[in-house]
């Protein structure tokens, strides 16, 4: 039997192309490509670009953009013009600049989806993505119209990765992240859900197979996203956008404490909700639940 992941793969392509999606490479500057999951009709000859509005969606950190998102973009599609990257060094994003932070990925994505045509946005991110997110948000306030944050914080402290790390019982990121056993990718995937299912022997050691490659490149980032609390560069957070806190209520790795310290930082503007019965992983855990008030905050901006 071959790894399950591989044969997913173009599967996956079929159901995108059904759906409505294209699979792009965008060319950010030499040396700097980006994969997206696009809209088809975004790229017709003839393009006028869809009266859709457009959501971007960031991935978190193990999984590339498609993965992390099926089941929202297979809901959202119809009604939504949908743009899934992968960030920098997950699937086929690629870069041969020596800037690892969440500010490279966050340009890369501005100037990827201005390359695409699009101007402004809503984003949803989820984790390291929801990072990416505020970073993006900061950085170029003009195309981020609101933003849907899910098991996330504002910026990675020492203070909140020391916190968090002990929560889950790790003492850094690259051994709970990038598992080097199957037996690793059990323990990621059991604190990532509130109650993990029964999954197939085979399905843990197909991930560990497929989904941990570019080591070296991926604890670079990690290395960089966190920063000393004097580094911090968002303070006191100043966000014109609606934001959506949407988690899971048994998050392990980001609790209500974080959330709802998150939710008094950035003031008026956002508002949170906690999904009963969910963790980390919310937006697989209960996707029929997330989508309906993921789509339900979009629709009303």
């Amino acid at each position: 039997m071959g790894n399950i992941f591989v044969i997913l793969k173009p599967i996956i392509h079929v159901v995108m192309k059904a759906a409505g999606m294209t699979s792009q490479l965008v060319e950010i500057e030499p040396g700097t490509t980006m994969h997206f999951w696009v809209p088809t009709e975004s790229i017709h000859p003839n393009n006028k670009l869809t009266n859709k509005s457009p959501v971007l969606f960031v991935q978190g950190f193990v999984a590339n953009g498609i993965v992390t998102w099926l089941f929202q973009v297979l809901s959202l599609c119809s009604n939504f013009a949908v743009y899934v990257p992968d960030l920098l060094f997950f699937g086929d994003s690629i870069t041969t600049r020596p800037e690892r932070s969440t500010s490279i990925q966050a340009e890369c994505l501005a100037k990827g989806m201005m390359k695409l045509g699009v101007e402004k946005f809503s984003l949803v991110g989820f984790s390291y993505g929801g990072m990416v997110g505020f970073k993006l948000a900061q950085l170029y306030p003009h195309m981020v119209e609101s933003m849907v944050m899910t098991s996330a914080v504002i910026e990675m402290t020492e203070s909140i990765s020391n916190a968090s790390l002990k929560n889950i019982g790790f003492t850094n990121w690259p051994d709970f992240l990038l598992p080097k056993t199957v037996s690793g990718v059990k323990m990621l995937l059991s604190i990532g859900t509130q109650k993990l299912p029964w999954l197939p022997e085979f399905f843990y050691k197909d991930s560990h197979e497929t989904m941990f490659g570019n080591r070296k490149k991926k604890v670079e980032l990690l290395e960089a996203l966190v920063v000393s609390d004097k580094d911090a560069t968002i303070k006191t957070p100043n966000y014109s956008q609606r934001i959506y806190i949407l988690c899971g209520d048994d998050d392990k790795i980001f609790n209500k404490t974080f959330s709802d310290d998150m939710k008094k930082k950035l003031g008026e503007n956002a508002t949170v909700h906690y999904i009963k019965d969910a963790g980390h992983l919310v937006h697989l855990e209960r996707p029929y639940i997330y989508n309906h008030y993921l789509t339900k905050f979009l629709s009303s901006s």
